[in-house]
């Protein structure tokens, strides 16, 4: 009786373990799967841009920067928007709603919202920032990248263009409103138009603002009135004005900014001092989608980075021995032969 209950238990020890070993390879196979854990999905990246006063579609840099984020919209599959700031001064409550509705990255369009993309990064400062048009004095907080660019340099080469193209030897700069930035512009022209025709007379203006168009035209209208048969333009939306002004004019010539703007008036455009705003604006904006963010500095664009130039339609009414001058002066400048005026007091220097 008792071998009998022996072979039993045996038999039920064995019945066991085959059931035991069964269930340990099930927990094992379970406890394997438990450990394939799936790659969390990148996240899409989100851009937004606070335009200036001119708004985006202002032909000129605010639009070369929108245009930057549609490019990068296209290309790196990253979500992207813009809104529209009234004055560039207002703008801190339209940057802040872009980092508190989770943009990765907010883009401010120019130096006049230097103070107040400021303020927005710092009362958020977990959110990151760029701004075109300011390095922020060499004070740059962390969370803010910045591109600026050498506009004397550019200008210059217009003023080479403009000084050996002038008919009545007297040319005109009409800028937006007179701060730093645009006073690059007004002397680094005046320095090219001095340097390869002394006799030539400057006419300097502006208007005060740069989303007023109609101003534009009718400051043009004076300068041409006067005499002047070249204006370089550095007014944002305000300079459509003086495109369309030599539109209804014959025998003058107009120079655009930030972009190549010769479609405002092919028959009437020498060329454009074009700025890569589209450049810098795709460029960290990219490299921010690579994960890299460079907060605290300031890339600087002149002549040598390509950051500044003539636009390439320029050689539709200028002739080649005028852009091959151009393209000397530009060489000498890269090379520090050259060093162009951004201020009065430099340009007063420079003669």
């Amino acid at each position: 009786m008792f071998k009998k209950r022996f072979s039993a238990a045996l038999v039920l020890l064995f019945v066991m373990a085959i059931i035991l070993s069964a269930c340990g390879t099930k927990d094992g196979e379970g406890t394997k799967a438990s450990t394939e854990t799936k790659q969390p999905e990148k996240k899409t990246l989100k851009v937004g841009m606070v335009t200036g006063a001119g708004g985006v579609n202002d032909n000129s840099f605010n639009q070369a920067g929108w245009e930057a984020l549609q490019k990068a919209q296209n290309a790196l599959g990253i979500e992207v928007k813009y809104s529209e700031a009234k004055l560039e001064a207002d703008a801190e409550p339209d940057l802040i709603r872009f980092a508190r509705d989770g943009y990765d990255l907010t883009w401010g369009m120019g130096s006049l919202m230097g103070e107040a993309l400021v303020k927005a990064a710092n009362s958020m400062p977990d959110s990151k920032f760029a701004i075109i048009d300011a390095s922020l004095e060499g004070t740059i907080p962390a969370n803010i990248s910045t591109v600026s660019f050498k506009d004397e340099e550019g200008s210059f080469l217009m003023g080479v263009i403009a000084g050996l193209m002038t008919k009545s030897n007297k040319v005109g700069f009409l800028g937006g409103m007179k701060f730093p930035l645009i006073e690059r512009f007004e002397y680094g022209f005046r320095a090219g138009v001095q340097t390869v025709n002394p006799k030539a007379e400057v006419s300097v203006n502006y208007v005060g603002a740069f989303n007023r168009p109609d101003q534009g035209k009718t400051f043009a209208a004076t300068m041409y009135d006067s005499g002047v048969d070249i204006i370089y333009q550095g007014a944002g939306s305000t300079g459509e004005g003086v495109f369309a002004e030599a539109k209804e004019r014959k025998g003058v010539w107009v120079i655009g900014s930030d972009k190549d703007q010769s479609y405002l008036a092919p028959d009437q455009t020498l060329s454009s001092m074009v700025r890569r705003v589209d450049v810098g604006v795709y460029t960290i904006t990219e490299q921010l989608n690579k994960g890299v963010f460079n907060g605290g500095t300031d890339s600087l664009l002149g002549l040598k980075e390509d950051g500044v130039g003539l636009a390439s339609s320029s050689d539709k009414n200028v002739p080649k021995d005028i852009l091959d001058k151009a393209a000397e002066y530009r060489q000498q400048i890269i090379e520090g032969k050259i060093k162009v005026p951004q201020t009065e007091s430099e340009f007063k220097e420079f003669k």
